[in-house]
C-alpha cells in the first residue's frame, strides 16, 4: 500500500516533534525519595565555575559547598580518580568534553549530578563508581572502551555499590564495553546493601556490550524505555534477591539473553570463576508495559512485589523507543 506524500510528511513531522520534545528533566528515584530531590550544585547558592585543566577540575570538586562546575570542551586526562564532594554538578559543554586516564569516584557523599561527559577508556577501575552515596543523577554521558580485550581488560562503566541509594541513570550512551553497570558488588554484602540500591535506568542506549545492563543484587531497579543493540551475552540480570521492574525496553540485533533472574553468574560475566559460572540466589522480576525482546531469551524464575514504581513518569511508546533514544542520548543534547 502506498501512502500519500502529505500523510508521510505529517508522520515524519510528528515523529520529529516527539523526539525534539523529549523531556530531559530528572525522573525517578533521584527525584522522588524520602530524603529529597537531587539538585547538585544548583541549590541553594547557584554558584558556578568553568574549568579547563585537570588541576582546576580537581580543586573545584573538593568539599561540600554547593557548586555547578562546567567543564570546557577539552580532554581532561586524570592521573588519579576524581573524588567528587557533595552538592556538586559536573556538566560538560558542547559535545567534546572527555574524561580519560582515570575515572570518577562518588564516595560517601550526597547530591551529585554528572551530565554531558565522555568517559572513555578508563583502565584499572570503573568509569564512574558510586559508593555509600545518595541522590545521584548520571545523565547524558557517553561511556566507551573496547570490547575486544575481553571481560577483564576494563572494569565497569557505571557501578553502584555499598548501600548507595536514590539514583537515576538516564539518556546515557553505553557502548563497546564488556561489563557495564553493576549494583551490589558482592553476594556476601547483604547486611549493608539490602534496603538500599534504588536505581532508575531509563532511555539509555546500550550498544555492543557484553553483560550487566544492568546486573543487580539486593536492591530495586526500575528499568524502562532503554534501547539494547547487540548486547551480546546477558543484558538485565537480577540476582541475590534483587528486584527489577522492566517495561517498555527494546532489544535489537544479537542479544543472547535480555532478562534473567536465575542466580547463575555466567562465565562471560565473571571469567575467573568456575567454567560453569558462580551460583547465587535467584532474583525477582516483574514486567510492566510491554517490552520488545527481539530474538533474545528471557528467564524469569520468580516474580517479586516490585510491581509499580513509586513516582510519576511517562513511557515512550514502544514503537518510538528506538528513534527517540538514538536521537536523545549522549553528548551535546542538553
Amino acid at each position: 500500500m502506498k501512502f500519500p506524500t502529505a500523510l508521510l510528511a505529517l508522520a515524519t513531522s510528528l515523529l520529529a516533534s516527539s523526539i525534539s520534545a523529549s523531556d530531559f528533566s530528572l525522573v525517578g528515584f533521584a527525584k522522588e525519595n524520602p530524603i529529597g530531590a537531587t539538585t547538585g550544585g544548583s541549590s541553594p547558592s547557584n554558584s558556578n565555575t568553568t574549568v579547563s585543566t585537570p588541576a582546576q577540575l580537581i580543586a573545584a570538586v573538593e568539599g561540600d559547598t554547593s557548586l555547578i562546575i562546567y567543564l570546557a570542551p577539552v580532554t581532561f586526562t586524570l592521573t588519579a580518580r576524581l573524588k567528587v564532594g557533595s552538592n556538586k554538578s559536573l556538566i560538560g559543554t558542547g559535545s567534546k568534553t572527555t574524561i580519560t586516564g582515570a575515572g570518577i569516584n562518588i564516595k560517601s557523599v550526597s547530591n551529585v549530578i554528572v551530565r554531558n561527559l565522555g568517559i572513555r577508556f578508563i583502565l584499572g577501575n570503573d568509569g564512574i563508581t558510586i559508593q555509600n552515596s545518595t541522590r545521584v543523577w548520571i545523565d547524558h554521558n557517553e561511556f566507551e572502551s573496547d570490547i575486544t580485550g575481553g571481560p577483564d581488560k576494563y572494569d565497569g562503566q557505571c557501578d553502584i555499590v555499598r548501600a548507595s541509594d536514590w539514583i537515576t541513570v538516564s539518556w546515557n550512551y553505553f557502548h563497546d564495553h564488556w561489563k557495564s553497570s553493576l549494583m551490589g558488588n558482592s553476594d556476601s554484602n547483604r547486611d549493608e546493601d539490602q534496603g538500599h540500591l534504588h536505581v532508575t535506568y531509563h532511555h539509555n542506549y546500550w550498544r555492543n556490550e557484553g553483560t550487566r545492563g544492568p546486573a543487580g543484587r539486593f536492591g530495586h531497579q526500575h528499568i524502562f524505555n532503554n534501547l539494547y543493540e547487540d548486547y551480546l551475552y546477558q543484558a538485565i540480570h537480577s540476582r541475590s534477591d534483587n528486584q527489577v521492574l522492566v517495561e517498555g525496553n527494546v532489544f535489537l540485533g544479537n542479544t543472547s539473553e535480555a532478562l534473567s533472574t536465575y542466580g547463575l553468574v555466567i562465565p562471560m560475566d565473571s571469567p575467573n570463576t568456575s567454567p560453569d559460572g558462580d551460583y547465587e540466589l535467584d532474583g525477582f522480576a516483574n514486567l510492566g508495559a510491554k517490552n520488545d525482546w527481539g530474538t533474545a531469551g528471557i528467564n524469569i524464575t520468580q516474580k517479586g512485589n516490585f510491581t509499580e514504581a513509586p513516582y510519576a513518569y511517562s513511557l515512550t511508546s514502544l514503537s518510538q523507543v528506538q528513534s527517540v533514544v538514538k536521537a536523545g542520548v549522549g553528548l551535546g543534547k542538553i
